[in-house]
């Protein structure tokens, strides 16, 4: 074998590996504390996009019932109890979120239709609602060529497990309307993932400290 035929070779070996890495990476982000069964259930909100380009599947396990969870989950959105995420970090692009450290009363009751802002600029709209159990929005980030070039659901579900705990898994679907919003979405779906993961740890966080201080759980 000559010498630039190694060279090619090692280059492909070397590509191969790469493109290998990054989508093992790729898919454990996708799928972060989520089970095998929790990927394959069909979740609320999924009947709006039976077809997603694109599916991030996301949980964890809180140690308080589902009754203590919902109300953390029901009052997010900015201008109402934020996400839970890295604040200063959202702020950073003008998103204005305060992430809250009480239930709040105010924005326990959402509705169908009813926008839940992710910026002062930027919502989605409620689709599903199931008290205490799911909540399912809908929308999609509009450009400066019209409507938005994806359709985007973002569930929210708890399962109560067998020792009083309770399981959350949020999932988010994309269905592509353009096709180059894969080569817009990939990137933010990174920056998804540390926002969710940070959220979902942040709901914990809230969830278990207000039911240990009330007592209904022992863990």
């Amino acid at each position: 074998m000559s010498r630039q035929s190694r060279r090619w070779v090692r280059s492909l070996v070397g590509g191969a590996l790469v493109f290998a890495g990054i989508t093992t990476v790729r898919a454990r982000l996708l799928r972060w504390g989520a089970s095998d069964d929790e990927l394959s259930v069909i979740w609320p909100g999924d009947e709006l996009l039976p077809a997603p380009n694109l599916t991030a599947t996301r949980s964890v396990t809180i140690a308080a019932p589902l009754e203590e969870v919902w109300p953390w989950i029901v009052q997010i959105g900015q201008g109402r109890g934020g996400f839970y995420t890295y604040d200063w970090l959202e702020n950073l692009v003008g998103a204005d979120i305060h992430s809250a450290r009480t239930v709040l009363p105010e924005f326990q009751h959402p509705g169908i239709g009813d926008d839940i802002r992710l910026a002062p600029e930027m919502a989605l709209r409620v689709a599903e609602v199931d008290p205490p159990r799911a909540l399912v929005l809908r929308g999609g980030t509009p450009t400066d060529e019209g409507g938005p070039p994806y359709d985007f659901t973002w569930a929210f579900t708890l399962s109560p497990r067998p020792d009083g705990s309770t399981r959350l898994v949020i999932r988010e679907r994309y269905a592509y309307t353009r096709w180059w919003v894969a080569l817009m979405v990939e990137p933010i779906e990174v920056i998804s993932f540390v926002m969710t993961q940070r959220m979902l740890r942040g709901i914990k966080e809230r969830a278990e400290r207000t039911t240990r201080a009330s007592g209904l759980f022992d863990a």
